[in-house]
Formats: structure tokens, sequence, C-alpha cells
């Protein structure tokens, strides 16, 4: 509850961060598929960014050290020459359930795009406004979004200033020739991403995600049937959400961050709302029907 009382505050005022950065951010640097060259440099490469992620304070927000939210940065590096990387890069953020040990995910989302220039005990310089290579303009992009999105699931919009902040940074990016960054060039791309969050046609994803948060998983402690019963209203939005925006990034980041917990939600419903929930969601994802056949078959 601290923090949804902070992120109002937040909301209504703007003064010097006092407290903690917002991010609490493990990296892997994997160079598995990488032969024959120095392996140090995947190891500060890593060092570097962990420094980067925790170190920095993005925002004018203010969370207690506690309250930091947690994330995890992967990247597959799939080819190093001439100190041009090139990578995946797997994001992932969490936040807590109130009133219980859970954590919900919130992004577990793959970047195929990832290119920039480093060399062994190249500084990484943080600018909010300003270009200073693309690695950085990619984890501030990606720094803006995980808090954003964190926010938009305890207050309804939350993440405005926080998106407006990754604007930015795409801006700054399709200035640049580094992929990754265009619009219409590719839906599952950062400026796709970044347009998901910020288009009209979009926000009521972002009403269902404050709903499904902040007023659905938050009160099963306090009422699981109630609670669910608020989940599945809040994702009732989503058919017609896609029959207008089918090829939005929102519905395979949705995906792949929320299907195993409905799935564990309903696991305890009624056939009905097992049913309901089936239907709803086949109509989107029909490719997942073996994976959505498991709300069906979940025992009671």
């Amino acid at each position: 509850m601290k923090r949804y009382i902070l992120i109002v505050l937040f909301m209504l005022v703007s003064i010097p961060a006092l407290l903690a950065q917002e991010l609490n951010c493990r990296v892997v640097v994997n160079s598995d598929k990488i032969q024959g060259t120095n392996k140090e440099v995947f190891n500060t490469l890593q060092q570097a960014v962990t420094e980067y992620m925790n170190d920095t304070k993005f925002t004018t927000v203010q969370l207690s050290p506690v309250e930091r939210i947690e994330c995890t940065l992967q990247f597959i590096v799939s080819d190093y020459t001439d100190e041009r990387m090139e990578c995946s890069l797997q994001i992932q953020s969490r936040r807590p359930v109130y009133n219980s040990s859970y954590t919900t995910t919130l992004i577990n989302f793959q970047d195929n795009e990832v290119q920039f220039n480093y060399k062994e005990y190249d500084p990484l310089v943080f600018s909010a406004t300003t270009y200073e290579n693309n690695l950085t303009c990619i984890l501030n992009f990606y720094a803006y979004l995980i808090i954003g999105i964190d926010f938009d699931s305890f207050i309804l919009y939350g993440g405005d200033p926080f998106f407006e902040m990754a604007r930015t940074m795409v801006s700054l990016g399709q200035s640049t020739q580094e992929i990754g960054w265009k619009a219409f060039e590719n839906r599952r791309n950062r400026s796709a991403m970044l347009s998901a969050f910020v288009e009209p046609a979009t926000k009521s994803f972002r009403e269902m995600w404050y709903n499904y948060h902040r007023m659905g998983l938050d009160e099963m402690v306090l009422g699981a049937t109630k609670a669910r019963a608020t989940i599945g209203k809040s994702l009732a939005i989503l058919p017609d959400l896609y029959s207008n925006n089918s090829t939005s990034v929102l519905f395979p980041m949705f995906k792949e961050a929320k299907f195993d917990e409905i799935i564990n939600i309903y696991s305890k419903a009624s056939a009905t709302e097992k049913s309901d929930m089936y239907d709803l969601l086949i109509g989107i994802y029909p490719a997942e029907n073996r994976t959505l056949e498991k709300i069906k078959e979940a025992s009671r």
C-alpha cells in the first residue's frame, strides 16, 4: 500500500528524489554463442549494465529501497566483431501482490533487434535528453517502460510520465541508423511498443491492466471469488480491442506475461467461469489452444 500512496503523491507533485533508485535489476550477458574471443569484455559489459540500471536515478519518483522494481535483463550475444555487438534481449519485470508472498509478472518480452558498439571498460553515461550511444538509449527506454508498466498496475494511467520519457528515447533512436527504433519497421520493435502504450486506440488495455492488478490480484487475499470476477470483467475488453488492433504488440506481450497466471487463477473457478475465459482468449490466440485448454482442465 505504501507504494500506491507514493505513486499518488508523485502524480500530484514533482520534487527531487530523496530515496532509492527505481530498479533492482539483475543483468545477465550470455556469450555462449561466441567462440574464439576474449570473454572478459562480456563480463565487464554485464557489470557495467548492472551498475547503470541499479545506480541511475531515471525519474523523480521516490521509492524506498524495498520498493524498487524487480526486473531482469538477459543479453544473448550472437555476434561480436570490431567492437560491434549483436544480441537479443529478454526483458522481465515483476511486482508484489498485496498481502501475499506472490509476485506477478508484468513484462516477459524478447527484443531481437539489439545492436550497439562496446569495448571493454567503456563508460555508460546517463542522459534523459541526449543520445549518448545506442546501448544507453536502449537501457533508458526499457527502464522507462518497466517503470511505466509497473505504475500503470498501481494507478490508472500512472505510467504516463514514464512513457513520455520513453518517447524521448524513441525519438533519439530514430535520429540514428540503428535498428529497432523505426516506426512501422517491425511490429514488435521499440517504436511499436511505445505506440501500444500511448495511442488512444489502445487506451482500454491500460484500463484493463489497472483493474486486473489493482482491483483484481491485489484483492485476492480478501476474497478470491470476487477478485476473480473482477479479473474476468477486466479481460472482457480484450476481444473488442483485438478486433481493431490485431497486430498490436500488446497481445503477444500479454500472452507471454500472463497466460500461466490466468490458468492458475482459474484453477479454482466454476466450470462456467473456466469455459467463459477459454472462449474469450481462444478467439484472440487460436494458436494457443493447447495452452488454453489447461484453463478448462484445471482441477477445482
